[in-house]
């Protein structure tokens, strides 16, 4: 069952000597449940796509709906239902790590009692209660990200953006936040995953969908990916694909 459908959306900016198509005419389904894996070369519209989605941006035109409505008719009803978790960490320094968890329930108009309940419940799942009291500047990066992992959570989302979690970590680190993002699969989250790491979007991911220049070339489940390139790795079919697009030009 579809949890968000997209539906025809473009995205243009207008430069100073030129228009740039950056989404041009996306169609996709994301189902309920799925962990799906956006991919593509720098410049293939993956961050405008999540980010248009994450409300961050407006699309130029086409829809998105959420549960068969439309998110703009209700874009705070969809917030509510959505969590964003940034590639560049923007939490506030002026709060520690357990603020910007109570911060983040009270925007959502959480009850104070709830707030501060969960706020102790995502810590201690996402090894953060040590940190509780640590100033944000204090924290390594890919402590940080847990952070930003549990303030998307707070009000407890159905869907979980998370736009290159992993950029820059050490690969212990980067297991580690795999972990995470499997258990949340387990807790029947739908996550959009945008990455650059193929290994990671392997791991975790039930589809992918693979953009280039603001196009989706296709999008498909990895196990029938590999039996249909014969390929053993994920990897190997992205540069297959991107090879043929250029040499297509």
């Amino acid at each position: 069952m579809n949890i968000i459908k997209i539906v025809n959306l473009k995205k243009t900016y207008q430069t100073k000597s030129s228009i740039v198509n950056a989404l041009n005419g996306i169609n996709l389904n994301i189902i309920r449940g799925e962990i799906l894996s956006l991919l593509g070369p720098n410049g293939a519209g993956k961050t405008t796509l999540s980010s248009i989605l994450a409300t961050l941006h407006p699309a130029t035109s086409g829809d998105i709906l959420y549960n068969d409505e439309s998110i703009y008719k209700n874009v705070s009803l969809y917030r509510q239902n959505m969590g964003f978790c940034p590639q560049t960490p923007n939490l506030d320094q002026f709060l520690n790590v357990e603020e910007n968890l109570i911060f983040s329930g009270r925007y959502f108009l959480m009850p104070e009692d709830e707030i501060r309940n969960k706020a102790q419940y995502l810590m201690t799942k996402l090894r953060l209660i040590n940190y509780a009291k640590f100033n944000i500047n204090a924290l390594s990066g890919g402590t940080k990200q847990r952070v930003l992992i549990a303030r998307a959570l707070m009000h407890n989302p159905e869907i979980i953006i998370l736009d290159e979690p992993t950029v820059g970590l050490d690969p212990d680190i980067r297991q580690e936040l795999w972990s995470i993002v499997k258990d949340l699969k387990t807790l029947g989250k739908t996550i959009i995953l945008t990455t650059h790491y193929l290994d990671e979007a392997e791991v975790l991911s039930d589809r992918v969908c693979i953009l280039n220049k603001g196009k989706i070339l296709l999008t498909e489940e990895i196990s029938a990916l590999k039996a249909k390139h014969k390929k053993h790795k994920l990897e190997e079919i992205f540069i297959d694909l991107i090879k043929q697009e250029k040499e297509a030009i």
